[in-house]
Parts: C-alpha cells; structure tokens; sequence
C-alpha cells in the first residue's frame, strides 16, 4: 500500500526519474534559471534546495555527497562557490516557480523556476 507516500512520480521509471533530476539540478546551477513543466518545477524544487543546505557547509564530505547527487563537477564547482554562498543567512526557500503559461502542443502548465535574488537594491528600485 501506498499510504503517506507523497513523493511524485513524474511517469518515469526511478532511474529515469533520478536521472531527470541529476540533469535538471545541474542545468539549474549552470544557467540560474530553467524553464519546464510545473509538476517537475515542485519536484526539482525540493531537490535543488536540499543540495544548496548541503552547499552552506564547505567541506570535504558535502562535496562528494552533493557531487554524487549531481554527477556534474563545473555545477558541484559552482554550488560551492557561487550559490551557497548567497544563501548563507537565509534559512530556506532559495527557489521561486513563476508560471508563464501553457505549451502549445499539450496545454502543459509551464513556467519558470530560478534563485531568488537577495538583492535589497533590487527591492528598492
């Protein structure tokens, strides 16, 4: 039986699956912003921000364990060094889903998933 069991399958097989999100994840780091369908935005979402909590603390162990979750060493490079580091003080939500829309083909809720910037000047302006 299937009770309490929230996580969402995507249609895909579990390799399939995992390796969707080994892509997404490293295609998000690289680029700051990917779009694609809204029920992968929530999954990808939960994936991302748990390697960003692994990212804050920078040792030797939390590489290898975020690389193993990536398979990609220039975005495990990056996680250490660019995002994680911007999201020091911040407790959680480090992503935001921005809905643009529906695809043409099969009326695919779409939208975009990206960083939340901590500029304040931003804000300001």
């Amino acid at each position: 039986m299937r009770h309490r069991k929230i996580k969402s399958r995507l249609n895909r097989t579990s390799s399939h699956r995992s390796a969707l999100l080994r892509n997404m994840a490293a295609s998000m780091i690289e680029h700051e912003r990917i779009e694609t369908t809204l029920p992968k935005a929530r999954v990808i979402r939960s994936y991302i921000e748990k390697l960003i909590t692994l990212g804050k603390n920078d040792t030797t162990s939390n590489r290898r364990l975020a690389f193993s979750r990536l398979r990609n060493k220039s975005a495990t490079k990056k996680l250490f060094g660019e995002i994680s580091p911007r999201f020091k003080e911040r407790p959680g939500g480090y992503t935001r889903i921005i809905k643009t829309g529906f695809r043409a083909g099969d009326i695919s809720p779409l939208g975009f998933i990206e960083f939340v910037s901590e500029d304040k000047q931003e804000k300001n302006k």
